[in-house]
Formats: structure tokens, C-alpha cells, sequence
């Protein structure tokens, strides 16, 4: 179970507005293709982050994500770019017609519940989740086991957080592996139990 998120160097993983602004930018600044599940979108990053990228995809076998992420995407019509299948958290009903524009995502109500689902469609795959408050409220409960970090180099000074308030006390995290990038700190933390 782990997470992954572009994030600015003050902690923000998107303007108060929800625009990623300039932490996506080194996914189109190198000249590796890597690409994705998505016919209409590859991404070309440094020699550096592409093996990366790569494993972050390709060992991806379910994504979980909240409902605010799931409708700027449109549910990425019904195919993420890792090409995984979708676990949504969400409060209300799922969007009209879901089971027929979405039919490989699975919505629920628990962060527990998501992770739960998520982990039986992963199988010997890991399970990613991309939505910060869901990592927020995984953290809470205990169920993350590696945090990776794509760190921009860019303040943003305002806007929402990877990381909120913790439940508990300190999250403590081993020794990074750090993976140096074009524009892109890749910084990956497993969670120690």
C-alpha cells in the first residue's frame, strides 16, 4: 500500500483551486517516453525518473482515490493512466450511470473499505493511492505502508496540503531511497512499523 503525489517543496499538491500548476510539468520535460494506459497520453521524462515512472505504472494494480479527484477526471473515463482499476471513496451516491461509464471502478463509502477492495483487485500488484485527504485519512488509520514523494521545486505558499493533521502522534518513516530528476526529487519512504 502506498501513496504517490507531486508535491511542492512548502507541501502542497495543488493550488487552492485544485490546479496542479508547475508540479506536472517534469512529466513532459525529458525525452524517455514512457507510456501510458491512455492511447491519447504518454509521458517524456528525464533518463532518470523513467525507470521510476515505469515501476510506479506498470506495479500498479488498483488505484484508490476520492471523490473530488474522481470528478475533475471524469473517473478518467474509466481508465487511469496506470491502467489500473479505480477504488472510489465517496459519501454520495456514485455519479449517474456509473455502472455503465465506469464499470471497472468500485465506489464505497470507508477509506478502510477501499483499501480492503483495492487490495483483492491488486492482487500481487501494490495499491496506489492518489487523493490526499484519502492518504490523509489512510495514515490515520495505520493501513500505509511506503510514502513516495515527487518533490517540485516550487513554493506555492497556499493551497492543499499532501499531508494534514495526524491522529495519534508521529508517523514515524525509515531512510529514503532518492531518485534525483530533471525539475523532480523522487523520494520514496516506507513507513516504519
Amino acid at each position: 500500500m502506498l501513496t504517490h503525489m507531486c508535491m511542492s517543496l512548502d507541501g502542497f499538491v495543488a493550488q487552492t483551486d485544485d490546479n496542479p500548476a508547475e508540479l506536472f510539468d517534469w512529466y513532459w520535460g525529458g525525452d524517455v517516453v514512457v507510456p501510458s494506459a491512455q492511447a491519447n497520453m504518454n509521458f517524456s521524462v528525464d533518463a532518470a525518473s523513467a525507470p521510476m515512472l515505469q515501476e510506479l505504472m506498470s506495479g500498479c494494480g488498483a488505484v484508490v482515490a476520492g471523490r473530488r479527484l474522481f470528478d475533475q477526471t471524469d473517473g478518467w473515463i474509466d481508465n487511469h493512466p496506470v491502467g489500473a482499476p479505480v477504488v472510489m471513496v465517496t459519501h454520495r451516491a456514485p455519479p449517474e450511470g456509473a455502472e455503465e461509464r465506469f464499470p471497472r471502478t468500485r465506489f464505497t463509502g470507508s477509506v478502510d473499505e477501499a483499501i480492503a477492495t483495492a487490495k483483492q483487485i491488486a492482487g500481487e500488484k501494490f495499491v496506489t493511492i492518489a487523493s490526499a485527504d484519502i492518504i490523509q485519512q489512510a495514515l490515520n488509520l495505520g493501513l500505509v505502508d511506503e510514502l513516495c514523494i515527487t518533490q517540485v521545486p516550487v513554493l506555492f505558499g497556499s493551497g492543499i496540503r499532501y499531508f494534514g493533521e495526524l491522529v495519534g502522534g508521529h508517523v514515524m518513516l525509515e531512510d529514503p531511497l532518492v531518485i534525483q530528476g530533471a525539475r523532480a526529487l523522487h523520494l520514496r519512504y516506507p513507513v516504519r512499523r
